[in-house]
Protein backbone atom coordinates (compact mmCIF):
# COMPACT_ATOMS: atom_id res chain seq x y z
CA UNK A 1 0.00 0.00 0.00
CA UNK A 2 1.19 2.97 -0.84
CA UNK A 3 2.00 6.19 1.64
CA UNK A 4 0.03 9.14 1.77
CA UNK A 5 1.70 12.40 0.39
CA UNK A 6 1.70 15.73 2.31
CA UNK A 7 2.05 18.79 0.89
CA UNK A 8 2.89 22.26 2.86
CA UNK A 9 2.03 25.41 1.70
CA UNK A 10 3.87 28.06 4.27
CA UNK A 11 3.12 31.74 4.37
CA UNK A 12 5.04 34.18 6.06
CA UNK A 13 3.83 37.30 7.21
CA UNK A 14 6.40 40.21 8.32
CA UNK A 15 5.16 43.13 10.07
CA UNK A 16 5.70 46.37 11.28
CA UNK A 17 5.45 47.79 14.99
CA UNK A 18 2.41 48.15 14.72
CA UNK A 19 1.77 44.95 12.99
CA UNK A 20 0.86 45.94 9.56
CA UNK A 21 1.98 43.73 6.89
CA UNK A 22 5.08 45.18 5.46
CA UNK A 23 5.86 41.54 3.18
CA UNK A 24 3.95 38.46 2.58
CA UNK A 25 5.58 35.51 1.36
CA UNK A 26 4.65 32.26 0.29
CA UNK A 27 6.10 28.73 -0.45
CA UNK A 28 4.50 25.85 -2.23
CA UNK A 29 6.98 23.46 -3.14
CA UNK A 30 4.89 21.01 -4.53
CA UNK A 31 3.79 23.72 -7.03
CA UNK A 32 7.70 24.99 -7.73
CA UNK A 33 7.17 28.18 -5.23
CA UNK A 34 9.52 28.97 -2.67
CA UNK A 35 9.49 31.77 -0.74
CA UNK A 36 7.39 34.13 -3.41
CA UNK A 37 6.81 37.83 -2.61
CA UNK A 38 2.76 38.51 -2.63
CA UNK A 39 1.66 41.97 -1.95
CA UNK A 40 -2.16 40.71 -0.93
CA UNK A 41 -3.93 37.32 0.01
CA UNK A 42 -7.29 35.90 0.73
CA UNK A 43 -6.87 32.39 2.77
CA UNK A 44 -10.88 31.38 3.42
CA UNK A 45 -11.08 27.62 5.26
CA UNK A 46 -14.22 25.89 6.31
CA UNK A 47 -15.16 25.25 9.80
CA UNK A 48 -17.50 21.97 9.17
CA UNK A 49 -18.26 21.80 13.24
CA UNK A 50 -19.22 25.97 13.76
CA UNK A 51 -20.98 25.35 9.27
CA UNK A 52 -18.98 28.64 8.75
CA UNK A 53 -16.16 29.78 6.94
CA UNK A 54 -12.99 31.12 8.58
CA UNK A 55 -11.03 33.98 6.80
CA UNK A 56 -7.32 35.25 6.95
CA UNK A 57 -7.21 38.62 4.68
CA UNK A 58 -3.90 40.73 4.09
CA UNK A 59 -2.25 42.72 1.75
CA UNK A 60 0.82 44.81 2.55
CA UNK A 61 0.78 48.83 2.99
CA UNK A 62 2.49 49.42 -0.11
CA UNK A 63 -0.07 47.12 -2.01
CA UNK A 64 -1.47 50.08 -4.68
CA UNK A 65 -4.90 50.45 -4.98
CA UNK A 66 -5.59 49.85 -8.37
CA UNK A 67 -3.80 46.11 -8.11
CA UNK A 68 -6.55 45.35 -4.87
CA UNK A 69 -9.52 46.32 -7.44
CA UNK A 70 -7.78 44.13 -10.07
CA UNK A 71 -6.76 41.39 -7.39
CA UNK A 72 -10.45 41.52 -6.13
CA UNK A 73 -11.84 41.06 -9.45
CA UNK A 74 -9.87 38.17 -10.71
CA UNK A 75 -10.53 36.57 -7.26
CA UNK A 76 -14.30 36.88 -7.92
CA UNK A 77 -13.59 35.36 -11.27
CA UNK A 78 -12.04 32.38 -9.97
CA UNK A 79 -14.10 32.04 -7.15
CA UNK A 80 -17.01 31.66 -9.77
CA UNK A 81 -15.01 29.09 -11.38
CA UNK A 82 -14.56 27.35 -8.16
CA UNK A 83 -18.01 27.33 -7.20
CA UNK A 84 -18.89 25.62 -11.10
CA UNK A 85 -16.09 22.89 -10.60
CA UNK A 86 -17.33 22.43 -7.36
CA UNK A 87 -21.31 22.62 -7.53
CA UNK A 88 -22.01 22.10 -10.87
CA UNK A 89 -24.59 24.89 -11.05
CA UNK A 90 -24.56 26.22 -14.34
CA UNK A 91 -27.27 28.77 -13.88
CA UNK A 92 -25.62 30.50 -10.24
CA UNK A 93 -22.37 30.68 -12.06
CA UNK A 94 -23.28 32.58 -14.98
CA UNK A 95 -25.11 35.12 -12.68
CA UNK A 96 -21.95 35.25 -10.36
CA UNK A 97 -19.61 35.54 -13.84
CA UNK A 98 -22.68 38.85 -15.13
CA UNK A 99 -21.70 40.25 -11.16
CA UNK A 100 -18.03 39.79 -12.38
CA UNK A 101 -18.45 41.86 -15.59
CA UNK A 102 -20.65 44.32 -13.36
CA UNK A 103 -17.93 44.84 -10.89
CA UNK A 104 -15.43 45.45 -13.41
CA UNK A 105 -17.07 47.87 -15.74
CA UNK A 106 -18.58 49.56 -12.06
CA UNK A 107 -14.55 49.73 -11.76
CA UNK A 108 -13.67 50.76 -15.38
CA UNK A 109 -10.76 47.24 -15.72
CA UNK A 110 -11.72 46.90 -18.91
CA UNK A 111 -10.76 50.09 -20.24
CA UNK A 112 -7.00 49.97 -19.40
Amino acid sequence: MMANHKSTIQLTVELDENRVPENLHWTAEDGGITNEEAKAMMLSVWDSKAQESLRIDLWTKDMPVDEMKVFFHQTLVAMSDTFKRATQDEKMTATMKDFCDYFAEKLELNKK
